[in-house]
């Protein structure tokens, strides 16, 4: 008989009670029998088999089991998966609260659909985020820093920027230089999104957002739209990253159904209670309205 650690068995039972839906082929008492004699691999390895599901390795489904929410458990699995995320990625998406920031940057028929589906970036409104979390940096310690400062560690960091920003995403160039009636400009930060063949202008504010901000952003995404991309390509997005912004002065300068983002940063983890409490007061308030059959039970 193979004797286990107490967090051992722990785990494994904790396990076949988050995932007991996808174990209906084998009884609790059967488990439970099993789990006593078995070796720890041969637990996870009979657990493996009894569904396709379980694609992931032990160590991502300890991150996994320990969210409670059933539809962000769900989203968790289907990104790791899908994108292949080590541990690591896992443990930082789920504590940066990706799947709150998502979900409350979209409208609330939506929401449900990251359950099922994961994100789905098939239009610039769905790959956007608010707020972006940006602690990699390493800014928060700093009293004050500059746009270029901040824009030299994302660069440093690029590969968990890249991550921060989501699916499709290729680096392109910094500070573009573009020429236009005999005056230069220079973009911040120029991406491309593969997913949605477009490119993705980045600007950059370490202050409060103004009116003059969003109209400079419109004008790089004018001259990208005219003289950049080609006809074969989507419509150039336009994403301001500031400390601050005003979401009256957006509505109010922004055309309707423009290509153009304001999004505040962080540069610490969200608070995820406050997240989650955001989160369930929108859910609610949907179900008021339109009633409770697209949703899953949030416990």
């Amino acid at each position: 008989m193979c004797l286990h650690s107490v967090d051992d068995l722990r785990n494994m039972r904790q396990f076949y009670q988050t995932y007991m839906y996808q174990i209906g082929q084998t009884s609790s008492n059967e488990f439970e029998n099993n789990i006593l004699t078995d070796t720890f691999e041969a637990v996870i390895q009979k657990q493996q088999t009894l569904s396709s599901e379980f694609k992931l390795s032990w160590s991502h489904y300890q991150v996994l089991m320990r969210i409670d929410n059933i539809n962000e458990r769900r989203f968790y699995e289907i990104e790791a998966t899908n994108l292949q995320w080590g541990v690591r990625e896992l443990r930082r998406q789920v504590n940066s609260s990706l799947y709150e920031r998502l979900a409350l940057s979209r409208d609330k028929d939506k929401v449900m659909e990251l359950a099922h589906l994961g994100q789905v970036v098939d239009s610039p409104k769905n790959m956007f985020k608010t707020p972006y979390v940006l602690e990699f940096t390493g800014l928060e310690e700093r009293p004050s820093y500059s746009e270029t400062e901040l824009e030299q560690a994302l660069i440093d960091n690029l590969q968990k920027f890249l991550l921060e920003l989501g699916k499709g995403f290729l680096f392109e160039a910094r500070q573009k230089r573009f020429s236009f009636d005999e005056k230069s400009f220079f973009v911040d930060l120029v991406f491309y999104n593969r997913l949605l063949q477009c490119y993705v202008i980045i600007d950059l504010k370490v202050g409060e957002l103004k009116h003059q901000d969003l109209g400079q952003i419109m004008m790089y995404v004018n001259y990208f739209d005219r003289y950049v991309k080609t006809e074969k390509e989507a419509p150039t997005v336009g994403i301001l990253l500031c400390k601050k912004k005003d979401d009256n002065i957006v509505e109010l300068t922004l055309p309707e159904n423009s290509n153009i983002y304001a999004s505040e940063y962080n540069l610490y983890l969200p608070d995820k209670e406050v997240l989650q409490r955001k989160l369930e007061e929108w859910v609610e308030e949907f179900e008021e309205i339109h009633g409770n059959g697209k949703y899953i039970d949030k416990s």
